[in-house]
């Protein structure tokens, strides 16, 4: 029976090796933030039409998921488990295609651009109300896209995107249920 590592390396190989000229162009400019920019100015209307006075209230909570997620996977995942990323491991780097060349850190256990943005999804999608199909499936669809893109470009794992997506929801959902704690207390008392 194969170990899990190898069929996480089988699965990698198989998703990065799915490339073409077109598609590169596509998926470098995907791995990128900034490109997203436009989706995060549609984020910051649908909490500011959504919370009015208040959505300061929200962009700070934003502002702890991403802190929060970013540290977990960065600064604890990344160096206690010490996993090499695809581009860095010797046995894969003659298989492995680099549209963007080389990442920047050796680590990739769990990927930080999935945690941040499934921890943003997960956060969002009830701050905004989980009655309306269409935010949470735009930004668990941007999370999943921008995940991906990682594979595709030689950075990650697809077991550091799906672990980073756990650790991303979990991160989002445990900040919007104390969100909704504080909420509570302090919007009440300013009645």
């Amino acid at each position: 029976m194969e170990s899990l590592s190898t069929i996480d390396s089988d699965l990698f190989l198989f998703l990065n090796g799915l490339h073409a000229a077109w598609l590169d162009k596509v998926m470098t400019l995907i791995t990128d933030m900034w490109v997203w920019m436009p989706f995060y100015l549609l984020l910051i209307y649908w909490v500011v039409k959504q919370y009015g006075k208040r959505c300061w209230w929200v962009f700070l909570a934003i502002g702890i998921v991403v802190l929060c997620s970013d540290q977990l996977s960065a600064h604890v995942c990344k160096p206690l488990f010490q996993r090499l990323r695809p581009c860095f491991n010797p046995d894969l780097q003659e298989l492995i295609y680099l549209p963007k060349g080389m990442a920047g850190g050796r680590y990739g256990f769990v990927s930080s651009h999935a945690a941040n943005t499934f921890a943003i999804a997960a956060f969002l999608t009830p701050a905004l109300g989980n009655y309306r199909p269409w935010p949470a499936i735009t930004l668990y669809l941007w999370a999943f896209i921008s995940s991906y893109s990682r594979i595709y470009i030689g950075y990650h794992y697809p077991g550091d995107i799906i672990c980073g997506a756990i650790l991303g929801i979990l991160v989002g959902m445990i900040i919007w249920k104390l969100f909704q704690i504080i909420q509570r207390k302090v919007w009440k008392s300013k009645q």
